[in-house]
């Protein structure tokens, strides 16, 4: 059993409520426990297993200084990754995906670029003396970057892993991570193809509740990642200075055993 969540806190999250049976994907059969009132229910013991794999799998690309980006833009768990992901800061989608995030990224960092260059200009005293028509125009082309790329805002480089929420909603993410090798986490409901990703984590993606409980194990794992990463930057710092001060010393050391002998054939 996972020691990062329980059986029933999942219970208790409503992670075992699926789909209807007629919307069932046949790929999710194995992770189907049984159908009640229509409704298929996930087994929640493969649920725990498939939490501990993917939280294991992030809290090493996390301790490598990688990052993972967050994909949701379904209502229900675009609050969840705002509230979460930036205690981690890791960049996360949650309004909208513009096509070619990924596969199309130098673009993407133009336009992100462009939001820095309005900031620039909003700051400059050039700005005041511009029509009030054209400040009202570049204040509401910030606040639309701000909104759909703010939260990446800060990533210079492709993302070396994304986790997302619904790939049935989200499939052009997962298409382009797909393309470009990308390694793809997911919460998939049962009317999802779980072989669409490479970590797929059986669940409710329709509940708060259900995505709210999985996204805050990952964010722990990946946040111990991140502190194991520190402390072996630490301690590497702390032995690199070691070194120094002991070659240090040993020169000295070295150098006192010169003069040394250089006054004692000095004297014969």
């Amino acid at each position: 059993m996972s020691s990062r969540t329980t059986y029933n806190e999942l219970l208790e999250a409503g992670a075992h409520f699926g789909h209807l049976k007629r919307k069932w994907n046949p790929a999710m059969a194995p992770y189907i426990f049984m159908e009640k009132n229509g409704i298929h229910l996930i087994d929640l013991n493969k649920t725990l297993t498939k939490v501990e794999e993917a939280a294991a799998a992030l809290k090493q690309i996390a301790k490598s200084g990688k990052k993972i980006m967050f994909v949701a833009t379904k209502k229900q768990a675009k609050e969840v990754l705002a509230e979460k992901i930036p205690t981690i800061n890791m960049p996360f989608v949650a309004e909208r995906w513009p096509g070619g995030m990924l596969t199309n990224f130098q673009t993407i960092r133009k336009t992100i670029k462009k939001m820095s260059t309005i900031d620039k200009m909003l700051g400059d005293q050039t700005f005041t003396s511009i029509s009030k028509k054209e400040k009202l125009t570049i204040t509401r082309e910030r606040e639309k970057l701000q909104k759909v790329f703010g939260s990446i805002a800060d990533m210079t480089r492709l993302p070396s892993a994304l986790f997302i929420i619904d790939i049935t909603k989200e499939h052009i993410a997962v298409a382009e991570a797909k393309r470009l090798n990308i390694p793809t986490f997911a919460i998939v409901d049962t009317n999802s193809n779980p072989k669409l990703v490479d970590y797929a984590i059986p669940a409710n993606d329709d509940a708060t509740k259900s995505i709210a409980l999985i996204v805050e194990v990952m964010v722990k794992a990946i946040a111990e990642g991140l502190a194991e990463r520190k402390t072996d930057k630490d301690a590497s710092d702390k032995d690199e200075e070691t070194e120094g001060t002991e070659a240090k010393d040993e020169k000295g050391d070295k150098n006192a055993e010169r003069k040394g002998g250089a006054g004692v054939r000095k004297r014969k």
